[in-house]
């Protein structure tokens, strides 16, 4: 509740647009101007900067971050740390423990960001890095769409939003021209008929410069030529999945990811824990498995391994 309301106090400044008394505030909110001041007092802290007069408080700029107090409508469903170990272990206890779906971890940086087989995900400061919770009524069997789900998510954000042609490449990779901008990784508690939750980790590279560590990655900030509002991507993207859940179990998703995908038709290398296959990409299936075609003309089925692109 506390987030909710320093949410709705950071609203009304930012909805005024010049300086609003404690009295007023108090009035609108339903709070006392004690509990006004302890908030905008708590924003401050936060890194906003706000000019306090006889006239009132005025918000003067806001700091680039994924804090809760900018998602009120979240409630208490949004968990924010400047710094973190990995989103995906926190998210893992917090599933465990109970927590409602759409549960979100989000953070300003990870020390040990996590891709696919343990890889590490670089995370500096301006990207996003988030976990989501999701309780989906589905068998375990369509899990392996939610991969699918996510990357079609993000990708049609970056598109929408930026006019940037977000590109996928099986099985979780979001790509501008050849180089990533977006992973995903999900990890899943489940039965043979039932899925307890699947915990759905993207890292999309948004203002850091990500090109001077890894030459293969790019961002948002580095197509563009400018940062752009991490907060309207982030809201963007929780938005589009939200939607997206509603296809997991139908053609539609398939259709979509089909559409935007840049693995299909290409000649590829598909590397797994117990060996290789060369061939070429010619379909997902319906649980989002990759058929490729080898060099003697078998056809393979592929729910997991790191696909490379041969040209």
């Amino acid at each position: 509740m506390v987030n909710a309301m320093k949410g709705q106090v950071l609203q009304e400044l930012r909805r005024s647009g010049t300086s609003v008394s404690g009295q007023a505030l108090s009035r609108k909110l339903g709070i006392s101007r004690v509990s006004v001041w302890k908030h905008v007092n708590s924003l401050k802290s936060d890194g906003y900067d706000i000019a306090a007069s006889s006239q009132g408080y005025r918000l003067i700029s806001s700091p680039d971050l994924l804090l809760p107090c900018e998602f009120p409508w979240l409630k208490q469903k949004l968990y924010h740390f400047y710094q973190v170990d990995s989103t995906m272990n926190v998210a893992r206890r917090l599933a465990k423990q109970g927590v409602e779906a759409g549960t979100i971890v989000v953070a300003e940086s990870q020390m040990g960001g996590r891709g696919r087989l343990d890889r590490t995900w670089i995370s500096p400061k301006e990207g996003i890095y988030l976990t989501i919770i999701l309780r989906p009524a589905i068998s375990a069997v369509h899990a392996p769409r939610i991969n699918l789900m996510a990357a079609v998510a993000v990708a049609m954000v970056i598109r929408s939003l930026f006019g940037v042609m977000a590109v996928l490449k099986w099985p979780n990779d979001v790509l501008v021209g050849e180089k990533k901008i977006c992973g995903i990784l999900a990890e899943m508690e489940a039965e043979i008929d039932a899925v307890h939750y699947v915990n759905v980790g993207i890292g999309l590279n948004v203002n850091a410069s990500v090109a001077r560590e890894e030459e293969n990655a790019t961002s948002l900030k580095e197509e563009l030529g400018r940062p752009v509002s991490r907060k309207e991507v982030l809201v963007s993207v929780l938005d589009e999945i939200d939607r997206q859940q509603a296809l997991l179990t139908g053609d539609g998703l398939l259709e979509q990811w089909r559409a935007l995908n840049t693995t299909l038709g290409k000649d590829v290398k598909i590397v797994m824990l117990d060996g290789e296959i060369r061939g070429k990409a010619l379909d997902i299936d319906t649980n989002g498995a990759l058929v490729v075609r080898d060099r003697e003309g078998s056809l393979h089925r592929i729910l997991a391994g790191d696909c490379i692109h041969l040209h």
